[in-house]
């Protein structure tokens, strides 16, 4: 394990802070943003160059995986969220519309860095990805009509665009780039590249999520109150669908990769997306879009907690294997 892979979740907590700080600089505020999607680009880039096409291959023949995936996050997620709304957001409907958006809205990037982070398979986290995609932008105006009353709007174009960007440019930047690799003869110094863009997978993580604070850390700060309110109903969620996931995979005899593959991409949520989807269906309720900004306050320490616990039960398993 090199010196980053050791550290990595220390890098990343300290990440959300120096973000905050920085973003107290108007200048960088104003700018922050920008730099977040060219970081994730390259974290992802350096994601699927280290994941032979071999892998992806048998991920996309595990079904029950896909559907079971599914269920969760279109069937069991909508539900359960629009319990935990009623129960700790019943004074104001407009924060139960805004809780709702953000919780029925798989994640469609960063989960997959998690996922490799907590050594999970990652290949099969990656397949569910347009499924996800495609069902989130599909049903959310039908979530927001029948649990808040609302008909919201998406906009599909900026949907395909983020697919694109996010996903289909840096996997076949890497495929490309393997192929270049494989031509190298010197198998250690073709070992080293690979290693150096797994190794970054975290810097860059970290300096995407430095970039997201920053450019949002004014908001933030004033809106502390907003994220007590947040807090108890997104706990009792991670914790809710961790215990399912985990039972699931050992009810169906999942692999530990499975299992945890499962766990993170019924955990992580799009509020990127949805602050877009907000900003667009609901111009004239700020709350809803502050809900989206300050619910990465609380998801990436309770990501990098599950992390831990990730690794620390698979260090169980390997010890019992032995």
């Amino acid at each position: 394990m090199s010196k980053i892979d050791k550290f990595q979740t220390l890098i990343i907590f300290v990440a959300m802070p120096l973000g905050l700080l920085f973003g107290q600089i108007k200048a960088v505020e104003q700018y922050a943003e920008n730099f977040v999607t060219p970081f994730l680009f390259i974290m992802l880039f350096g994601a699927f160059l280290n994941i032979p096409l071999k892998d992806y291959r048998k991920a996309f023949l595990n079904i029950r995986f896909s559907i079971m995936t599914i269920l969760i996050n279109f069937v069991w997620t909508p539900i359960l969220v629009w319990l935990l709304g009623k129960i700790f957001l019943s004074n104001t409907s407009i924060m139960q519309i805004g809780f709702i958006m953000l919780m029925v809205t798989p994640c469609t990037d960063w989960y997959l860095i998690f996922t490799g982070m907590a050594k999970g398979n990652v290949p099969l986290s990656a397949t569910v990805l347009p499924v996800n995609l495609v069902f989130q932008v599909v049903l959310l105006p039908v979530y927001l009509l029948v649990f808040g009353g609302i008909s919201g709007t998406v906009n599909i174009q900026a949907v395909i665009s983020s697919v694109i960007i996010m996903l289909i440019l840096p996997f076949s930047l890497a495929q490309i780039g393997k192929l270049l690799l494989n031509k190298i003869r010197n198998h250690d110094k073709k070992d080293k590249i690979f290693g150096r863009f797994s190794s970054l997978q975290t810097i860059l993580l970290a300096m995407a999520i430095m970039a997201m604070f920053a450019s949002k850390g004014r908001n933030l700060l004033a809106s502390m109150n907003v994220a007590a309110v947040l807090l108890l109903p997104i706990i009792l969620f991670y914790i809710i669908n961790f215990f399912l996931a985990q039972g699931i995979g050992k009810g169906f005899h999942y692999s530990y990769e499975d299992t945890a593959s499962l766990t993170l991409t019924t955990i992580a949520k799009n509020s990127p997306m949805t602050l877009g989807v907000a900003l667009m269906a609901f111009p004239n309720e700020p709350l809803i879009h502050l809900i989206m900004v300050i619910e990465p306050l609380i998801e990436l320490p309770a990501m990098m907690l599950i992390t831990r616990i990730l690794l620390i039960i698979r260090k169980q398993r390997m010890g019992n294997t032995v």
